[in-house]
């Protein structure tokens, strides 16, 4: 279940990233934490810890 929230945050991060949102209220940092939640959710899910 976890796995599905990641990706659909992360998705949205990008759409936020894309259309501006982020860069106007200076949290472009937020798109760098999709990434490493979603590499780390993808690293979990390959050695079936989670």
């Amino acid at each position: 279940m976890i796995f599905y929230i990641v990706y659909v945050l992360s998705i949205v991060v990008l759409i936020l990233h894309f259309t501006g949102f982020l860069l106007r209220r200076n949290m472009e940092w937020m798109v760098l934490v999709a990434a490493v939640a979603l590499f780390a959710v993808n690293i979990l899910d390959y050695l079936k810890i989670i």
